[in-house]
């Protein structure tokens, strides 16, 4: 049980609202010496337990190196983002009369389900999708209809968006038969002594992923009507009414 003192750690760094890297860090260093402990080690041998257990983190990014080339996409976007590609995207759908955030979003939601279906899951996602591009545009359509909007209400056109894009990628993944959740299904149920085709649990996948777009759609237009009905009352509002 002494091994769990990183859980521990972790848990109450995240309720301090520590920053989450240094916490888990020292999570799983704390860890590491426990597990020594446990395993009968001196007490003198404990910092070596410790720098062997960050050797493995290590060799860990080592042997996987090749999965964070992904991560060099961020400073590209970071530059995009410099020269403005947040307010050419708000730009550009702003001067369409039609738009309004719920049917940006739902567009994006059809998109992100359709590519994530076909496996290409990484065409959206928060950081290189959701907040240099959709977010924006959504920002954009709110201001198109609306006017000015407060913060408040912008904050939630931005966790809608986020929402949008795990919404379209989770019930879209699983229809495409090689991701690695077909994958684990079919592998749960053959030693539990069930075949399965992995073709079939994919084919299943569709009247779910159906379901989610019709559920996540309908959200998304009351999500515009709120919207509207909440400036539609401040415009009402007397000078009076409003707190400076």
């Amino acid at each position: 049980m002494l091994v769990l003192v990183g859980i521990l750690i972790v848990v109450a760094g995240f309720a301090l609202r520590t920053n989450p890297l240094p916490t888990i860090l020292v999570g799983a260093v704390a860890t590491g010496v426990a597990a020594a402990i446990s395993s009968g080690v001196p007490v003198r041998d404990l910092p070596q337990a410790a720098l062997d257990t960050l050797a493995r983190f290590g060799t860990a990014f080592n042997d996987n190196r090749y999965f964070h080339i992904t991560w060099l996409i961020l400073p590209l976007i970071g530059l995009l983002e410099r020269a403005g590609l947040q307010e050419k995207a708000k730009a550009l759908i702003t001067r369409s009369g039609a738009a309004t955030p719920g049917r940006v979003l739902l567009t994006y939601l059809g998109v992100r389900q359709a590519t994530s279906a076909l496996g290409l899951t990484s065409l959206g996602g928060h950081p290189q999708m959701v907040r240099p591009l959709v977010a924006p545009m959504a920002e954009g359509a709110a201001e198109a209809q609306l006017g000015p909007i407060p913060d408040g209400t912008r904050f939630r056109i931005r966790g809608m968006t986020a929402a949008t894009d795990n919404i379209g990628l989770f019930f879209g993944e699983d229809i495409f038969i090689a991701i690695g959740s077909i994958v684990l299904i079919v592998g749960f149920m053959e030693q539990a002594g069930i075949p399965i085709e992995a073709l079939h649990v994919s084919l299943w996948a569709i009247p779910t992923a159906i379901v989610a777009f019709l559920v996540h759609g309908a959200r998304l237009m009351m999500f515009d009507r709120k919207l509207r009905q909440e400036a539609a009352g401040a415009d009402t509002q007397s000078p009076e009414q409003v707190a400076p």
